[in-house]
């Protein structure tokens, strides 16, 4: 799973959203390290609801402007959850290393 995929099933694993919100979300939970571009955001939905990980949750009026919510689907989320656990079993494994590297 890309970290820019990541990064938008975690905001949406929160509630359903936008794209310039699950942008600005992805953006604050990886510390600035996630930055999507319309481009790099709209074609990583589209991947994700190509592969049922996302779907379409409508669009509504804010502010005056049109806005295409998203939302997680339950394989979405069980796609979450399996890499945050890849990542806490990769990160053990690294950390061991580190830890017995000589100095």
């Amino acid at each position: 799973m890309t970290e820019q995929a990541l990064y938008i099933l975690a905001s949406l694993a929160r509630a359903e959203c936008h794209g310039y919100g699950i942008s600005r979300d992805a953006e604050e939970l990886s510390g600035g390290r996630v930055r999507l571009t319309a481009g790099t955001l709209y074609g990583a939905l589209n991947r994700l609801t190509a592969d049922g990980l996302v779907e379409p949750a409508g669009e509504r009026e804010v502010q005056g402007r049109r806005r295409r919510y998203y939302r997680i689907t339950a394989a979405g989320s069980a796609a979450l959850a399996e890499e945050v656990e890849r990542l806490r079993s990769t990160a053990a494994v690294l950390g061991a290393r580190v830890r017995t590297a000589p100095a």
